[in-house]
């Protein structure tokens, strides 16, 4: 292309310009601003956490605290086996100690808000997937041309500047990813974390994809990449030249857009964001189970980071509901519905955990908590006893491999949620940022 293009002018794909930025450990980064001694230290922030307590789950856990076992999602009472609060150590304890926040999702709303500001002054297009993490459409004010000798192109440094203005302005470090597509764009933006910057041009995005493992494209989590190693598949590369037919037999449509995405293909535009019409979170297990305190525990982690959520957006919700994904890949689903909108993180863990019950006995790979209906007005309260009785619950039960696979074999917490206009598929932003439970979406 011979300059940047006017706003509104046609633009082939390949000569689009999208940054995806995504905050790094963003609670964690938040709660350093305010208490600069724990940069460096072992950071837990915790939903339904209260300090000294050892209820709630992991919103987000920093680097170091990643490295002594604390993961998203996980109960507070694991993470606190793992890396003991640093006020309850004893005197003669050597070993490793965490510091525990709870969340706090006014603050960080401030603090996301000004990174907002930066983002929508450097791109006409911004698509807010959530609290951390953005697509920034900048092909209008930017370029692939090359400079310093055709060592870099004038959309790294434009990358850059963003990146480096939100340090300097706001304080909190982001990954950055510059490609041609959003999906690209994505993958870049995990590649060098924390605080990096990659660049894909669009000669080089299949030098960039091909040697990287194939769990590194969104929609294959650990199972769908121990299926493709079957196939013979361990490379983003050699998805990308397998036989089209013989994944779409194995794993239906998806297996077709699993193919594109490997060879870097992915037409979508950048859009602005609508409010949701439910939110939801989804966590597998490494293997089946049924072993009832492990699936409580892991519901009650779910909840609290959609009840969360649900705050965080200003909404209220007349359904909660759960999904559980039993062997091989049958997905059940049951609700419970009230007669107007609550917003009540307590009887979303109780509702969910009750509904939780008729899976007693079932070995399960996948749960998942849902709030749906809901409400962006502020309306009054409905009275918390209002919930629907058995007869009026909903309950539903699929076997449908192509719909779980798209959100299947994620280990750890992804989104399960439905926009306004239609949702796009899960495997859209599967590969879920490694130590934060409570942000990444799927719109």
């Amino acid at each position: 292309m011979d300059g940047p293009q006017l706003p509104g002018a046609t633009v082939d794909a390949e000569d689009r310009i999208i940054l995806h930025v995504d905050m790094d450990c963003f609670y964690a980064s938040c709660e350093r601003l305010r208490e600069p001694d724990l940069q460096g230290e072992p950071l837990v922030v915790g939903m339904g956490y209260e300090p000294g307590e050892g209820h709630g789950a992991v919103a987000t856990a920093s680097y170091e605290a990643r490295e002594h076992g604390v993961e998203s999602a996980q109960a507070i009472g694991q993470a606190l086996d793992a890396l003991p609060r640093a006020e309850d150590a004893p005197a003669d304890h050597d070993g490793p100690v965490g510091f525990y926040r709870p969340v706090d999702l006014d603050f960080y709303k401030e603090i996301a808000a000004d990174v907002k500001a930066i983002l929508q002054e450097h791109a006409e297009t911004l698509r807010e997937v959530s609290i951390d993490e953005a697509y920034l459409d900048v092909t209008d004010r930017t370029s692939w041309d090359r400079v310093d000798g055709g060592e870099r192109t004038i959309a790294e440094g434009y990358g850059r500047h963003i990146k480096q203005q939100i340090s300097r302005t706001v304080g909190v470090p982001a990954s950055v990813g510059v490609a041609p597509n959003m999906s690209t764009a994505k993958i870049a933006s995990d590649f060098d974390k924390p605080d990096g910057l990659t660049v894909v041009p669009p000669d080089e995005v299949a030098a960039f994809l091909d040697p990287l493992p194939v769990d590194e494209i969104h929609g294959v989590g650990p199972v769908t990449a121990g299926e493709l190693g079957e196939l013979g598949i361990e490379t983003a590369g050699e998805l990308g030249t397998a036989d089209v037919s013989a994944l779409e037999a194995r794993f239906g449509q998806r297996g077709r857009e699993l193919h594109a995405r490997a060879r870097g293909e992915d037409d979508r535009e950048v859009t602005p964001t609508g409010k949701p019409k439910s939110l939801s979170r989804e966590s597998a297990f490494t293997e089946a189970t049924a072993e009832m305190d492990t699936k409580r525990d892991r519901v009650s982690a779910l909840a609290a980071d959609v009840a969360a959520r649900a705050q965080s957006r200003g909404a209220m919700y007349r359904t909660i509901g759960i999904k559980v994904v039993t062997p091989p890949f049958d997905v059940n689903t049951r609700a419970s519905s009230l007669s107007g909108p609550v917003e009540d993180p307590e009887l979303v863990e109780s509702v969910a955990l009750d509904l939780l019950e008729e899976f007693a006995d079932e070995r399960v790979r996948k749960l998942g908590v849902r709030v749906s209906n809901l409400d962006f007005h502020g309306q009054e309260q409905a009275r918390l006893d209002g919930f629907e009785s058995a007869a009026g619950t909903t309950n539903s039960t699929a076997t449908d491999t192509e719909s779980v696979e798209r959100v299947d074999g994620e280990s750890r917490l992804t989104d399960w949620l439905e926009a306004e206009g239609g949702a796009e598929s899960a495997a859209d932003d599967d590969r879920h940022r490694e130590g934060q439970s409570s942000l990444g979406e799927f719109e």
